[in-house]
């Protein structure tokens, strides 16, 4: 008996590959990796904007760790995930209004976004040609205490950003490997994809202001959806939803917009070397 059993194993396993490898699974896959990418990209372009204030050598070592910390994070979360649903309990009540723990974790986390960004586009604005006066600038922070206080921020929003990411899993997907493979590939992605877009983010100075308001958005969606803040529409008292299709939307309209601005800038310059080496042709 145990014998045939144990001959029987690998149709077994077949069968069970074949019955997870439906449409419906695989349809869920491929979104959910997409949208994973998407939810993603905030978290990129967050990592790069701390990344960059360490020392060249360091910056690719600082990002992919910080991807890969989002990814054990996501995964620990989907398989505590009946906690984070129990998240959604009562802790107490401030002026009628039932608060949780999912609610304060997405509001300080939208705080946090706030401040750091509001703070990094305070820095910007102030910047008047400091690399001038100290070149070495990046290289003044000691490697270890920056590489390790930047780490932790990123874990900080990574908590943040993985708790967005896992709910949106959870409306989505029904199995958890699903899930867990979605994840996976949707940070493997990044992973490919994180080094391109830091560099694109630091050679074009006007994008990174763009990123720092867009974490400004992200983290006002995080607050009103934790703060469940309510307005009075005629007679009745509704909550204000976010869609965060329109926000994503901002987003990409923005982004097309400054993409524009960059070429044509790059064009203009172009014309004008084109112009002066003609002028300086003529000369000679």
């Amino acid at each position: 008996m145990i014998v045939h059993h144990h001959h029987d194993n690998p149709r077994h396993r077949r069968l069970i590959v074949t019955e997870w490898l439906t449409t419906e699974n695989l349809i869920a896959l491929v979104t959910l990796t997409g949208l994973e990418v998407v939810l993603g990209i905030d978290n990129i372009i967050f990592i790069a904007i701390l990344t960059d204030r360490l020392p060249e050598h360091l910056q690719k070592r600082a990002r992919q760790l910080g991807l890969l910390l989002a990814m054990v994070m996501r995964i620990v979360l989907l398989f505590a995930i009946k906690w984070v649903m129990g998240l959604t309990t009562t802790l107490f009540t401030v002026f009628d209004h039932d608060v949780t723990g999912k609610d304060m974790i997405l509001v300080l986390g939208g705080l946090f976004l706030i401040g750091k960004a509001t703070i990094e586009i305070h820095e910007k604005l102030e910047e008047v040609s400091e690399d001038d006066i100290l070149p070495d600038q990046n290289d003044v922070p000691s490697a270890g205490v920056s590489l390790w206080g930047v780490m932790i921020q990123i874990m900080l929003l990574d908590m943040v950003f993985s708790l967005d990411s896992v709910i949106t899993a959870v409306g989505m997907a029904r199995s958890i490997a699903i899930m867990v493979i979605a994840v996976m590939l949707a940070v493997g992605m990044m992973m490919i994809f994180a080094d391109a877009i830091a560099e694109f983010v630091k050679r074009n100075p006007t994008l990174k202001m763009l990123a720092l308001a867009f974490l400004i958005l992200i983290g006002v969606v995080l607050v009103v959806e934790g703060a469940h803040i309510e307005i009075a529409d005629g007679q009745e008292v509704r909550e204000i939803g976010i869609n965060k299709g329109y926000v994503y939307f901002a987003m990409a309209f923005s982004l097309a917009v400054e993409l524009l601005n960059l070429k044509v800038i790059k064009g203009m310059i172009r014309q004008r070397r084109k112009r002066a080496a003609a002028r300086r042709n003529g000369a000679d």
